[in-house]
C-alpha cells in the first residue's frame, strides 16, 4: 500500500482534553436551538474558556451581588426571521426576551442595554420600525433602554437587524430560585397555552396557513412573576421555555436538580391551532418555542394559592397544573399519555425551527 494512503496512528502527546463536538466538527444551526448540541457548545467550548462561580450557574440570568446588592444580569441576542410577524417583532423580543430572563431569577429589570448589527441596504424606515417597537415594548415592561451601540455590515453579510441586548435588576430579599432547589412532590405549573411563537414564526415564513391567524404570545413577565412572588418568596425555579420549548425547559430543570419530572400530557395546554399545525407538519409542541410563558417548580403546600394569583394575572389566566418533581429516574423527563402509557420527553437535538427569536 503506499504509503500516502496507509492508515497512521494520531499523536496524541499535544491533545489536553477530548475534542469538543466530535461529532460537528463545525457549527450548525442546531448548535442555536437550545438543545442538546447548544448545551455541548457551552460545556465544552465556553464554560471552560471561561469559567467562574457566576457562569457555572448556566441559568437563563446570572444572579451575582454586588455592593451588598443581588443582581440579576443577562444577555441576548436576536436573529429572528422574518424582523415582523403577527404579535410582535424583533424589536419587542429584544426587550421582553432579556426582560423575562431576569425575571427567571425573581428580578424586575432595571436598564437594558440594545446593540444593533445593521446589514448595508436595509431601509432607514424599517430600522425606525423596529426601534419604535422596541421602545414601546420597554415603556410596557417598565424598563429604560440607558445605553447602546450600532455596527454595520457589508451587504449579504447579515440578515437586516440583529440586535443584542443585556439587562440587569434587583432580586429582591428571601428570593432564591434555581433548580438546584427542586424537591420531589414539586409541583410543576405552566403560565398559558405553548407553542403560539414558533408556530405563528413558522406560518408567515413558511407561508403557511392553517385556517386561523397565529400570534406569537411575545410579552413581558415581569409583572406575573412579581405576583407569584407576592404569595410566597419560596419558589424553588422558573424558566421560559423559548428555544427547544418546554420539552427543553423540563430537561434542563431535571438534570440540574438531580430529580426526575413527570407530566399528564392531556393537561399542557395547547391551543387548538397549533396542535393542528403541529400535526400537518409532524411536530411536537413540546418542542416549539414560547416567548410570553413561563413552568414553574413550586412546593406543594403554596402550589394552590400561587395558581389562583396567577391566574388573576392577565399573563396568567391560563395557568395550569401540568405535573410533579419525583424521585424515580433522575434527570428525566417523562409525560403520561392518554391512553395511559409513558413516554420519554428527551432534550431535543437542536431546533425544529432556527432564528425563531
Amino acid at each position: 500500500m503506499p504509503e500516502s494512503t496507509q492508515l497512521r496512528t494520531p499523536d496524541l502527546t499535544a491533545w489536553s482534553c477530548p475534542a469538543p463536538l466530535r461529532d460537528h466538527p463545525r457549527v450548525v444551526m442546531g448548535h442555536g436551538g437550545g438543545g442538546t448540541l447548544s448545551a455541548e457548545l457551552v460545556q465544552h467550548v465556553f464554560a471552560p474558556a471561561f469559567g467562574g462561580e457566576a457562569l457555572a450557574q448556566l441559568g437563563d440570568s446570572a444572579a451575582v451581588s454586588l455592593g451588598g446588592a443581588r443582581l440579576a444580569f443577562s444577555t441576548d441576542s436576536f436573529v429572528v426571521r422574518p424582523l415582523f410577524f403577527p404579535g410582535g417583532s424583533i424589536g419587542d423580543l429584544a426587550v421582553n426576551g432579556t426582560v423575562n430572563d431576569l425575571a427567571m431569577s425573581g428580578a424586575r429589570a432595571a436598564y437594558l442595554s440594545g446593540a444593533f448589527i445593521l446589514e448595508e441596504g436595509v431601509e432607514v424606515e424599517v430600522v425606525a420600525r423596529v426601534a419604535e417597537a422596541m421602545g414601546a415594548a420597554a415603556r410596557t415592561a417598565g424598563v429604560e433602554v440607558a445605553t447602546g451601540d450600532t455596527k454595520v455590515v457589508e451587504s449579504g453579510h447579515g440578515d437586516g437587524i440583529f440586535i443584542t441586548t443585556s439587562g440587569i435588576g434587583l432580586i429582591p430579599a428571601g428570593v432564591d430560585l434555581r433548580p438546584q432547589r427542586v424537591r420531589p412532590g414539586d409541583v410543576v405549573i405552566v403560565s398559558g397555552e405553548i407553542g403560539l411563537h414558533g408556530v405563528a414564526i413558522m406560518s408567515v415564513r413558511e407561508g403557511l396557513e392553517f385556517g386561523v391567524e397565529i400570534e406569537s404570545d411575545c410579552a413581558a413577565l415581569g409583572g406575573l412573576v412579581e405576583t407569584m412572588l407576592a404569595v410566597t418568596p419560596d419558589l424553588h425555579v422558573l424558566r421560559d421555555p423559548t428555544r427547544g420549548g418546554l420539552a427543553a425547559s423540563l430537561n434542563e430543570i431535571a438534570a440540574a436538580s438531580g430529580t426526575g419530572v413527570v407530566i399528564q400530557e392531556r393537561s399542557v395546554p395547547i391551543p387548538p391551532a397549533v396542535a393542528n399545525a403541529c400535526a400537518i407538519l409532524g411536530l411536537d409542541p413540546l418542542y416549539v418555542a414560547n416567548e410570553g410563558k413561563l413552568v414553574a417548580f413550586v412546593p406543594r403546600e403554596h402550589a394552590d394559592a400561587v395558581l389562583d394569583a396567577m391566574r388573576a394575572h392577565p399573563l396568567g389566566a391560563a395557568a395550569t397544573v401540568i405535573g410533579e418533581a419525583v424521585a424515580a429516574h433522575p434527570g428525566m423527563v417523562v409525560a403520561r399519555t392518554a391512553l395511559g402509557g409513558t413516554r420519554v420527553v428527551d432534550l431535543p437535538l437542536g431546533e425544529q425551527l432556527p432564528r425563531i427569536c
